[in-house]
């Protein structure tokens, strides 16, 4: 059996206006792992530089988004 689900990158976004938005991968499910605990609330996460972004509550920003917060700490991405 092949996989022909693309790599995970090192920084991704399930919003279509960041840079760091891939909509190939995101057809896929994805899970992330922090410190070790599963989340399902990720916005945006960097392998490398070790956060995650949640959205922080029901604040909104300007343009209706929500807030993000960004909390460090060991973060693995995985596809389910």
């Amino acid at each position: 059996m092949t996989d022909t689900r693309p790599e995970l990158p090192d920084q991704l976004s399930i919003d279509p206006t960041s840079p760091h938005y891939q909509r190939a991968v995101l057809e896929h499910d994805i899970g992330i792992r922090f410190n070790g605990v599963e989340r399902f609330d990720v916005e945006a996460y960097c392998l490398s530089e070790g956060w995650i972004k949640i959205g922080a509550g029901k604040a909104k920003d300007r343009k209706g988004k929500p807030l993000l917060i960004k909390l460090k700490g060991q973060v693995e991405a995985f596809y389910r």
